[in-house]
């Protein structure tokens, strides 16, 4: 395995650096029932987005699911988050993770009764905000191509 190709061809560096301070507020939701979108695809340029999800207690989570162009990998920063690994649920606490490759079966939901907070990875960088900020919203009937547009098919 070798290193990917060349992006930046300048000599000096460049000023470019994103800094989110702990106390911004969610961008989807609110505090302590939210998402942060901390790296998104337009801000890592397509390599990866990164998100904080907060969810309050018994908050539930998407059902089973797959991506084709996308992995996605969960790590556990606190609180107890049931995810479904493809086989089975295992209740992941701080500190755990889960990698995700394209194809693979997955799910995650909050069922205990306290709050729980898990970064949520995507490689490559895909645009998942609108996913997030609309997938409530949507009627039966667009739910279908609205899913196939965000690379995410329901099982």
């Amino acid at each position: 395995m070798s290193y990917p190709e060349q992006i930046y061809f300048g000599q000096d560096g460049e000023v470019s650096a994103n800094f989110r301070p702990a106390d911004t507020q969610p961008e989807l939701g609110k505090p302590g029932d939210g998402i942060h979108y901390l790296a998104t695809t337009q801000t890592t340029r397509g390599e990866f987005g990164l998100y904080r999800v907060m969810m309050k207690p018994r908050a539930g989570g998407p059902s089973t699911h797959f991506h084709r162009t996308i992995s996605e990998s969960f790590y556990i920063l606190d609180g107890t988050v049931r995810l479904y690994n493809g086989e089975q649920w295992v209740d992941a606490k701080q500190g755990d993770f889960l990698h995700v490759p394209q194809g693979g079966l997955h799910a995650f939901r909050n069922d205990s009764d306290a709050p729980a907070e898990m970064l949520l990875l995507f490689t490559p960088g895909a645009p998942r905000e609108e996913y997030f900020e609309k997938i409530g919203k949507i009627s039966q009937d667009e739910r279908t191509a609205f899913c196939e547009k965000h690379d995410s098919y329901f099982v």
